[in-house]
């Protein structure tokens, strides 16, 4: 009877369906069902799918936003068990995620924020237009892991680097892993800029921060 559940689960990110989502962890809360074990032998595995199918052409972009806004339904209408219960989910990390300054391009962000989150890391978005100076202060405030950086223009991209700088210059670049992304970006410009990882799309950004997170 679980297993059932978990699949009807997996297939309801699979489909996009935030409702059914919803509907299925009330299900497994009504049926004592540990509200972790929900996320992570059901709905992740959902999840895992999509972003596979995606990397493989098999999936596209809408998909992979349907999905996400699922998971993170899913997530949302477990959380009151999880804390009722006490059990917090294994957090892989703390990653403060922005689009650069000057630069006004969100969905790419949302979807990689949306897709670290349901992947067990704890997300601070700031938006997009973010200074250096804002980031700064939040990696402090939550003693961020990872900085994830977006930018969609060239004449943006130069603002990676400046964040980049602002790290060094508060002394924080060695506690701190830095990702950049967006349409411009190459793996030439990551390597110019000093940075330690780059994903072309959400997917690839969560393994290269989980990657982050193992090379410590």
């Amino acid at each position: 009877m679980t297993a059932e559940l978990f699949e009807k689960m997996a297939q309801s990110i699979i489909d996009g369906d935030p409702e059914a989502a919803v509907a299925l962890a009330g299900e497994a809360v009504a049926a004592g069902i540990d509200p972790l074990k929900a996320i992570t032998e059901g709905f992740v595995i959902g999840v895992n799918q999509v972003g596979e199918a995606f990397a493989c052409g098999d999936a596209f972009l809408p998909e992979l936003v349907m999905a996400g806004e699922a998971m993170k339904a899913a997530v949302t209408a477990l959380e009151p068990e999880m804390e009722r219960r006490g059990s917090e989910r294994q957090m892989l990390g703390k990653v403060v995620l922005a689009t650069v300054e000057g630069d006004i391009h969100e969905i790419g962000k949302s979807l990689v924020g949306t897709m670290l989150s349901a992947s067990g890391f704890q997300v601070y978005d700031l938006g997009v237009d973010v200074s250096a100076a804002k980031i700064i202060d939040k990696v402090r405030q939550v003693n961020a892991n990872i900085v994830a950086m977006s930018a969609l223009l060239t004449t943006t991209m130069v603002k990676q680097r400046e964040v980049i700088e602002s790290l060094e210059q508060a002394g924080l670049r060695q506690t701190v892993k830095v990702m950049v992304g967006g349409a411009p970006v190459t793996r030439e410009w990551v390597q110019k800029i000093g940075a330690d990882g780059y994903s072309e799309d959400a997917i690839g950004a969560v393994n290269v921060a989980k990657s982050l997170m193992q090379a410590g």
